[in-house]
């Protein structure tokens, strides 16, 4: 579950699901009205056309799993069948398996053009969203909702202004659907990881302009956390800087980019949980 947040607005992304409580002594597969107050049956007739159109919504909202692509480290890509669903990059949804009040929120990972929606998701212990998600085959559906967040790049800045995108961990997947949807973006992206198996996909990127940053092997391009790369090589004024990842990081980076003349204006951020 995530939190967006960009210094000046933040939102929750977290949701709650509760029942009536009610149980009833007879089961079948038929859905049925619960009403505490005597009512007609045209009453009851006008509640059907509600409910077989709540129906419809979910159905619409299924998505059929296209493949589950391993990654190092119990990472995966789900990628979803697209179902004419638009989305802007930078942006989120919800997903769980269906049956499951639980569920999630994720960034996309794919681009906008994609002839998928993708996923990219680290298996967590004791996860549960990431852990059912993890073990659906090709053909199973999984529930979408969204997509929701204003975590995005303006279409005049793209070919007028340089960006920078910094990420740890999976928090890689909205600027993987920026430089996706935006070929022509003039951008250097920092992506902080432990070691050299995180680099998720790095041939994606032209080798000039990805730089991982590995806390606990040499296997990136440069040994340290993004902080360290930051302090030794200032960011150019004027630079749109994306920020992406845990609460910690996102602190720390702001401080060293206010520190080097980086205005506010100029950084947006977004909060993983």
């Amino acid at each position: 579950m995530g939190k967006c947040a960009c210094k000046s607005n933040s939102s929750s992304k977290a949701g709650e699901n509760s029942g009536c409580g009610c149980k009833s002594k007879k089961k079948g597969k038929n859905n049925y009205l619960l009403f505490s107050t005597q009512i007609s049956a045209m009453e009851v007739s006008q509640q059907i056309p509600l409910i077989e159109k709540i129906k419809m919504e979910e159905i619409e909202q299924l998505h059929a799993v296209v493949s589950v692509d391993e990654l190092p480290n119990a990472t995966y890509i789900l990628r979803l069948e697209k179902k004419g669903r638009t989305f802007r990059s930078g942006q989120y949804v919800a997903l769980n398996v269906p049956g499951d009040i639980q569920s999630r929120h994720y960034s996309i990972y794919s681009g906008e053009q994609s002839n998928t929606i993708d996923f990219l998701i680290k298996e967590v212990d004791n996860g549960m969203v990431s852990t059912a998600l993890h073990r659906l085959k090709p053909g199973d559906k999984v529930l979408v909702e969204g997509p929701w967040g204003h975590f995005r790049i303006k279409p005049a800045d793209v070919a007028a202004k340089k960006f920078l995108f910094i990420a740890s961990g999976t928090g890689i997947s909205p600027f993987h659907s920026f430089i996706k949807s935006y070929p022509e973006l003039d951008y250097v992206l920092l992506h902080g990881i432990r070691n050299g198996e995180d680099q998720y996909e790095k041939e994606e990127y032209p080798s000039d302009r990805y730089v991982s940053c590995t806390s606990r092997d040499k296997k990136g391009v440069f040994h340290g956390r993004v902080t360290d790369y930051l302090k030794a090589n200032p960011v150019e004024r004027g630079t749109l800087c994306y920020l992406c990842g845990n609460n910690l990081m996102i602190d720390d980076v702001h401080a060293i980019l206010r520190s080097q003349g980086i205005g506010n204006n100029d950084i947006y951020a977004e909060i993983f949980f």
